[in-house]
């Protein structure tokens, strides 16, 4: 495990052993143990977006592991006066052991991490989220298992649903996406997709829950996305994960990778229900940050 730029840079194995790795620190956090596994390494965190989670999670995970976090903000550096990203890159690399990056195109972490000598993390680009999915398939293990369950995803085919159908496929896990017309996964991600199992992109959100045993939504319109809010709040409509919607699936779990809003792509009343388990899920981002902080760097 080189870098984590794709949830495809992992293989299956490799994922595996995130989120077992991922329990083990959960656990000796609950027993107050930290080890300072990472003691005098450093990550640098660079954000052209902002964030509440990513950077805690990250923040935090380092400090328990012993290390050094720089929150780095895009217009705080030279890449803000027009630095090229592969000058950046080769400079950070002999300050630093690993670099997160929090950024607006899939293609600005790509060229970092193609000019990095160290690790580079993708924290969220506008293709993919894969931190968020290790979090998540964290919390479905925790709750449901990995093993012969049904994923239905629900809404806008963003960068996280990118991120969770590839993690799904490598694993065997069946999913399901409900989107309008116009808004599905990245095609390219998708045939990548296919060959490792099957995808099946729907229309009715109430074909896709059928059977689910979790239900996963994201908000309607994503950063970047403000000038279109109206439009897809139309759109957008018979996708809200609700008490009906949730109903199909009985004993399914509800996920979200927040922030939510509340009313529009998921309900109030769902969120705040007992099969919500969106507040686990952001929990384990800071478990799963360590696992993969580990894995690179210690």
């Amino acid at each position: 495990m080189k870098q984590l730029v794709s949830i495809s840079d992992l293989s299956p194995d490799e994922i595996l052993s995130i989120l077992e790795l991922a329990e083990r620190v959960k656990e000796d956090r609950k027993k107050g143990v930290f080890k300072e596994l990472l003691k005098n390494k450093t990550l640098a965190m660079i954000f052209e977006l902002p964030s509440t989670r990513t950077r805690v999670s990250f923040e935090v995970a380092m400090l328990e592991l012993g290390g050094n976090a720089l929150y780095l903000n895009w217009n705080d550096l030279q890449l803000g006066r027009g630095e090229p990203i592969k000058d950046t890159a080769r400079v950070m690399s002999r300050y630093v052991h690993a670099v997160m990056m929090r950024v607006r195109r899939h293609e600005t972490i790509e060229e970092f991490a193609r000019f990095s000598s160290v690790p580079v993390i993708n924290g969220l680009s506008n293709l993919e989220h894969p931190c968020q999915i290790i979090a998540d398939l964290l919390t479905i293990k925790e709750k449901k298992g990995l093993k012969g369950i049904k994923i239905a995803w629900v809404g806008d085919g963003n960068n996280v649903c990118n991120s969770l159908i590839l993690a799904s496929t490598m694993l065997g896990i069946e999913i399901s996406v409900a989107c309008p017309e116009g808004f599905e996964p990245n095609p390219e991600i998708i045939r990548k997709a296919k060959s490792f199992g099957e995808v099946k992109i729907l229309r009715d959100p109430k074909d896709a829950v059928k059977d689910a045993d979790v239900i996963y939504t994201d908000v309607w319109a994503s950063m970047g996305q403000e000038a279109e809010r109206e439009k897809r709040l139309k759109v957008f409509k018979k996708y809200q994960v609700n008490e009906e919607l949730v109903s199909i699936a009985k004993d399914a779990i509800v996920m979200h990778c927040l922030p939510a809003h509340r009313g529009e792509e998921i309900t109030d009343e769902v969120i705040e229900s007992e099969r919500s388990v969106v507040f686990d899920q952001a929990e384990n981002r800071l478990h799963a940050q360590k696992a993969i902080l580990l894995k690179l760097i210690s």
